[in-house]
């Protein structure tokens, strides 16, 4: 199919154009490059009552045929991937390679969710009674994705929270809406009615949401401080949540390390996607016998990186994605100027247009200092060396958060060991961010409540119901 020109809401199966709209800011550019509605709380109504009028069909369907439908869905989204790439970039800045990586994601994360299967656990069977727990749909999902992975993150959603049988209003950032709104057209010829609603707008949408009556569930993504007023604003209708927030993840990096090997991994750990991945190492601890050779490969390794419009040949790095971030990650490198740290690269503001920051890397900095402390979300990575095991591993987990780390090493099993000792809901070992649909992933103390993916991931969209059946024989 082809893409219609103007962008519009899914609400019950129909484009909805509406009054107000948003504008839509290229950010290797800074420049306007589409306009898209900004939802009403009307529009909003409209949208919980369309998937609430599509859920008993739908979750009265045969698993087996959602299953069909999200199989389709995904294989609509892999046959879209070029416009869908361009797109990407363009409202979202990365470059072309990795929209398309994303794209491709998405398309598969599909596809994976809809492998799953729902449990039913026979707890009883005897000439007594009959007992079985099986897992029924929520209701009306309402689902919040972030502008920095914005395509795929929905998918993380939408996938699980259909083929458990639920329906969904999907709300994409106001900064990155239109690669969604594009993928909402193809839903919409392969889904139900209502099953499937998209709505944009700004920041007033997200508010509306969780705290409207008509969800029994939110999915969000996005920072620790929004999922706080996110779950207390679900709370007086008791909504169940799934928050998948902020990082602080540490990488370790062990003294028998291969440097050449590794090096250009551990930087992109760091710097995939402009450093704008939860799941990005934000602090990189390096045993001290390996330190200065590693330090010097990832300069030297950093200052062949090109960073620029996602959209021209070449580039590695584009912009970061909207202005209030780019802010944030200035202030944080200035706060690092101002505490006289070293900068082994970077850490100069760009004078061109666009929310470029160069990649930026500063050498051993204090453990209290905000680089280590605080998620940075973009290009900045702070190294640190240590001696001791016991003690790192204190200091990784010295942090509010826990979503992932990684281990690096040439020792596996002493790698294996040391990962155990990271309290994150995912540790990698001699690689980092490789996620999956058939796996659970979640954070631990303010890096989220509840997993995606995997059939935990599934069972988040679910509730346990135990139904008994008395013999006439016992009776």
């Amino acid at each position: 199919m082809a893409f219609e020109g103007e962008y519009a809401m899914l609400i019950g199966g129909e484009r909805v154009r509406g009054g107000a709209t948003l504008d839509v800011v290229n950010p290797a550019t800074e420049q306007v490059i589409a306009q898209v509605p900004d939802c009403t709380r009307e529009e909003l109504d409209r949208a919980v009552a369309a998937a609430r009028d599509a859920f008993p069909a739908w979750s009265a369907m045969p698993i087996e045929e959602r299953r069909r439908l999200l199989n389709a869905l995904g294989d609509a989204v892999l046959a879209h991937v070029d416009p869908l790439k361009r797109l990407l970039t363009s409202e979202q800045g990365k470059p072309h390679a990795e929209a398309e990586g994303e794209v491709i994601g998405a398309g598969y994360w599909l596809k994976g969710a809809a492998s799953l299967d729902l449990p039913v656990v026979v707890n009883e069977d005897s000439a007594e009674r009959y007992s079985e727990t099986r897992r029924v749909p929520l209701g009306v999902v309402g689902a919040i994705a972030p502008w920095n992975f914005p395509l795929v993150l929905a998918m993380f959603k939408v996938g699980p929270a259909l083929l458990a049988g639920n329906t969904m209003v999907l709300k994409p950032s106001p900064f990155t809406p239109l690669s969604t709104l594009r993928f909402a057209e193809l839903a919409d010829g392969i889904l139900p009615p209502g099953v499937l609603n998209v709505v944009t707008g700004g920041d007033a949408l997200g508010p509306w949401m969780t705290s409207h009556p008509g969800f029994a569930k939110i999915s969000f993504t996005g920072s620790t401080a929004t999922g706080r007023r996110v779950m207390e604003s679900a709370a007086p209708t008791l909504k169940r949540v799934t928050l998948e927030l902020g990082g602080n993840d540490a990488a370790i990096v062990m003294p028998d390390v291969d440097v050449t090997a590794v090096a250009e991994q551990l930087f992109w750990a760091a710097f995939r996607n402009n450093g704008q991945i939860c799941i990005a190492t934000k602090r990189m601890y390096v045993h001290r016998d390996v330190y200065e050779p590693l330090k010097q490969a990832l300069v030297a390794y950093a200052k062949t990186v090109k960073v620029g419009d996602g959209s021209e040949q070449g580039t590695q790095i584009g912009p970061i994605q909207n202005k209030p971030q780019y802010d944030r990650v200035l202030e944080l490198i200035q706060d690092a100027r101002d505490k006289g740290y070293t900068f082994l690269v970077g850490g100069e503001r760009a004078d061109v247009p666009g929310y470029f920051v160069p990649v930026t890397i500063i050498d051993n900095p204090p453990e209290d200092s905000r680089i280590v402390q605080e998620e940075q979300f973009g290009p900045v990575l702070p190294l640190i060396a240590f001696d001791d095991f016991d003690d790192v591993v204190a200091r990784a987990n010295a942090t509010d958060y826990g979503l992932g780390g990684s281990v690096w090493g040439e020792d596996e099993d002493a790698a294996f060991a040391l990962a155990q000792r990271i309290a994150s809901g995912t540790v990698w070992v001699n690689e980092t961010q490789h996620l999956s649909p058939v796996a659970a992933f979640g954070g631990m103390k303010q890096s989220g409540v509840g997993v995606e993916g995997g059939v935990d991931g599934l069972l988040e969209y679910t509730a346990a119901q135990t139904i008994v059946r008395r013999r006439k024989a016992a009776a």
